[in-house]
């Protein structure tokens, strides 16, 4: 199975679990430009368990798109555990009932000795309960780092269902 295939497999587990409970996703995407939303959407059906999201690439979008605070992204940067909580509750207030966003470095540049390439915060959050965020660090070129991403996104919403 290649990783679309998985992604996409993922994708249709986690539509059957947010149906199964009746709540829509909605994301917040950086680092994977939209790849979570694709994959769910490759998903026949989807319409009835994903809301939509908001890529916010630049930190423009992240402020106007988002609600994320300016201070947030000049204090601890785009890629952080700061920025990735107030990138979910923003999610949240477009619409949907868990969100999940992402932010990272996915290279093959840009990265520093704190957040090197492959640095990626997601964060999971459901209406009305706190934000859980992890820091994660995956290998590989740009398109192996993005697609890790999606995967750990999608486990994590995994993860937040079964415990419900």
């Amino acid at each position: 199975m290649n990783q679309m295939q998985k992604m996409t497999q993922s994708a249709d587990q986690v539509g059957e679990m947010l149906k199964a409970k009746d709540l829509l996703l909605v994301t917040a995407e950086s680092c994977t430009g939209g790849l979570i939303g694709a994959v769910c959407t490759d998903v026949a059906g989807s319409s009835s368990w994903f809301f939509g999201g908001v890529i916010s690439y630049a930190n423009e979008a992240k402020i106007q798109g988002l609600s994320v605070k300016a201070e947030t992204l000049s204090a601890f940067g785009a890629v952080s555990e700061q920025t990735v909580k107030e990138m979910c509750a923003g999610a949240l207030q477009l619409g949907g009932d868990l969100s999940v966003a992402v932010s990272g470095v996915a290279g093959p540049s840009g990265g520093s000795p704190e957040k090197p390439v492959g640095c990626v915060y997601i964060g999971w959050q459901l209406t009305g309960r706190p934000v859980k965020v992890t820091r994660y660090q995956f290998s590989g070129n740009r398109q192996a780092i993005r697609e890790a991403t999606v995967l750990a996104a999608l486990q994590g919403v995994k993860e937040m269902l079964n415990n419900l």
